[in-house]
Parts: C-alpha cells; sequence; structure tokens
C-alpha cells in the first residue's frame, strides 16, 4: 500500500509538480515546502549564540528578558517574506512545524535557552483563530518543542480581545494597540517557570512585550523570547 500511495504521489507530481514557495523550482520527493537549496540558503541569525543580539535590544530598557532570538531575517520584499506569509496567511501551518523544528534544533544545546521549562506561543484572539483556522506561533512553538524536548502550553495564556493589524502602526502605536490585551488563566502552571515564548515575527517587539508583563506577575516567572523571523527593515 506504501509503495502504491508513493507511485500515484509520483504519478500526481508528473502533471501538479509541487513547487519550493521561495524560488519556484520543482520540489524533489525529500523537500518539504522549500527546495534544499533554500534551506540550505535560509539567512540564518545566530542570535541565540550573541546576547545583545538586535532582537534582544528591542526589549532593552522595557521589559527583563533572560534571552531573546530570532531564527532568520528578512528584507522587505524578499523571497523569504514569502515563508512567512505561507505559514501566516496561506493555511500552510504545517510548514511552520517543520520551520520551528528546525528553530528547536539550533536552540537545543544552546546554553541560553536550555534552562527553558515550557515553551508558550502568543495567543491569536478565538475569533480570529476560527476565521484563519489555527494559530500559526503555536505551530512553530510545537516544532520547536519536539526538538528541544520541552513542554508546551497553549491555553493558559489568552487573548482578551481581538485588535486591529500592526503593519502600518509606528512603534508608540503598536504598544497602544495591545496593551492589556493578554491574561493568564492558571497563575500556579507558569509559576517560578522559565517561560519561552514563542511568535511568528518581530518587528517592534510589543505584542511580546505586552504578553511578558502578564507573564511577570507571576512569582518568580522569567522569560525568554524567540521568534521565528526577524524583519529587518
Amino acid at each position: 500500500m506504501k509503495k502504491l500511495t508513493q507511485n500515484l504521489n509520483d504519478l500526481l507530481g508528473l502533471f501538479y509538480p509541487a513547487l519550493c514557495i521561495t524560488c519556484g523550482e520543482r520540489l524533489i520527493s525529500q523537500d518539504f515546502f522549500l527546495c534544499l537549496n533554500c534551506w540550505h540558503d535560509l539567512p540564518v541569525t545566530n542570535f541565540h549564540i550573541n546576547p545583545e543580539n538586535k532582537v534582544a535590544q528591542l526589549f532593552w530598557g522595557r521589559v527583563q528578558i533572560e534571552n531573546a532570538t530570532s531564527f532568520f531575517s528578512y528584507k522587505k520584499g524578499s523571497r523569504y517574506q514569502q515563508l512567512i506569509h505561507f505559514i501566516k496567511y496561506k493555511g500552510v501551518k504545517e510548514l511552520g512545524f517543520e520551520t520551528g523544528k528546525r528553530f528547536g534544533f539550533e536552540l537545543y544545546e544552546s546554553t541560553a535557552f536550555g534552562s527553558v521549562d515550557l515553551i508558550v506561543p502568543v495567543p491569536l484572539h478565538p475569533g480570529k483563530q476560527k476565521k484563519r483556522g489555527y494559530n500559526q506561533s503555536e505551530w512553530i512553538a510545537r516544532g520547536m518543542a519536539e526538538s528541544m524536548q520541552k513542554n508546551y502550553s497553549t491555553c493558559n495564556l489568552f487573548r482578551k480581545t481581538d485588535t486591529s493589524t500592526q503593519t502600518k502602526k509606528n512603534r508608540f502605536e503598536r504598544w497602544q494597540n495591545v496593551d492589556g490585551i493578554f491574561g493568564i488563566n492558571n497563575p500556579e502552571e507558569f509559576s517560578g517557570k522559565h517561560i519561552l515564548l514563542v511568535d511568528d515575527v518581530i518587528t517592534t517587539g510589543s505584542t511580546l512585550e505586552a504578553c511578558a508583563f502578564q507573564l511577570f506577575k507571576i512569582e518568580n516567572t522569567k522569560v525568554s523570547i524567540a521568534t521565528l523571523a526577524f524583519a529587518d527593515f
């Protein structure tokens, strides 16, 4: 049966070839959404080995974060912005899981992130999640949890209210847009834990800062931050 399925997939591939979402080249059977060259050329930041990296600097003087990193960076209009677009808006949640898993492997042996107890994705408002069908940050967090061999929590941190898009807002407007919109159902679950907050993209860090403020209301809680991408505009 497995061989028959593979033969059918190969036959379909002749007429409906799967294409790399970043360069448009035809994928071979071992590839997963991106071709081997695009995975290899992913502009990985290695921020996790530099405590004073660009993501960490976003929170200086704002909120006390243990560590902060992003897996890769992209410029506006670059082909790797397309990767995020597919994860976030095109329903390709499995790509979020796969990329998150690769990110997790990068952090697995990291001293800075080795003390993480629990991985927590930034939540969507229930209405938005119902409309989209999934939370892209949750799928990224799941992939990271698998490769980092950590537990993850998806229901304790929640978003109280829906907000307008952050895309065209400046830093102050972004903060106003997310101030006080997050809550926690059961503080005891996070008490004394080192939480790794996970999101898809970071620009100004306002959303993650708002999440962290809620977490810091819980006794002895530490917070680190990891995003799949850093928008280096």
